[in-house]
């Protein structure tokens, strides 16, 4: 029998009706704002960086990350997902005990054969359960990607380097696509809020060697892990989009930090001819 992880956040951080939950996400789509570069002239993204908030207030800025991927949706056979654990105390990253990904558009299937290469790595059903900074980017891959699985990974107090070894492991080609998913500053004033991820932004473009501290983002382990991989390997950074809570759906008296970064291999477009 096929073991299951259940949609845990349907109906609070997205639309638990199939119907407008893929209105939201082809709406949110559809009015994305595109990177500096477009697909044509950057070719396909490697890696993106996404924030995890409900949708009414970082839908759009992860949703003018996912546009990118459209014009190359056949070629991503896999999606290798990490998130930071904020639900339980983890310990280095986990792997889900289950088979399946349960959402409001369907099941994603988890790449098993993925998995299976990374057998020191634990598998911890309670990691994932109710874990929201996997799960919302789901309907975004499942409504611009074709036909993938994937690698979900949880996580938790571990070293840059440990994330570095795994993305690299599970680097693959054109069909491998790496999403990090991390919000930045939180509960700041929004100038000082928009002070501050901008700074970050401007660390993520350096592929600075200093690591970024968990106070500038929530996610900041597997987006180092992808800084010290995307340094070695000559990635590109673009800045997608950079907002808050604040240009969204919230006040402005205390703001949560929103940006969407892509990451495109050595020879833009040729590499993807």
């Amino acid at each position: 029998m096929l073991r299951v992880r259940p949609a845990a956040v349907a109906g609070a951080f997205y639309p638990a009706e199939p119907g407008d939950l893929r209105f939201q996400v082809d709406q949110l789509l559809a009015e994305a704002e595109h990177a500096p570069l477009t697909p044509s002239d950057a070719g396909s993204p490697k890696a993106l960086i996404v924030p995890h908030a409900g949708y009414v207030y970082s839908g759009s800025i992860a949703a003018s990350a996912y546009a990118l991927l459209r014009p190359v949706a056949r070629r991503v056979r896999r999606v290798v997902l990490l998130g930071p654990a904020h639900r339980v105390h983890l310990r280095g990253i986990a792997l889900p005990e289950a088979d399946l990904f349960r959402t409001p558009l369907g099941d994603l299937r988890v790449d098993e054969g993925a998995c299976a290469a990374l057998a020191e790595l634990p598998r911890d059903a309670a990691a994932h359960l109710r874990e929201h900074s996997l799960e919302v980017q789901l309907p975004f891959l499942m409504s611009v990607l074709e036909d993938f699985t994937l690698v979900p990974l949880a996580v938790g107090v571990a070293e840059p380097e440990e994330v570095a070894a795994v993305l690299d492991r599970l680097w693959g080609g054109v069909e491998t696509l790496i999403v990090i998913s991390s919000d930045l500053s939180h509960y700041l004033p929004y100038a000082v809020g928009h002070r501050v991820d901008a700074e970050t932004a401007e660390a993520i473009l350096r592929l600075d060697r200093a690591p970024i501290g968990h106070a500038r983002a929530c996610g900041a382990t597997p987006v180092n892990g992808l800084i010290q991989v995307a340094r070695r390997r000559h990635l590109r950074p673009v800045l997608v989009d950079l907002r808050s809570s604040g240009d969204t759906a919230g006040d402005r008296a205390e703001v949560v930090g929103y940006g969407a970064f892509a990451f495109y291999e050595p020879g833009g477009a040729d590499a993807d001819a």
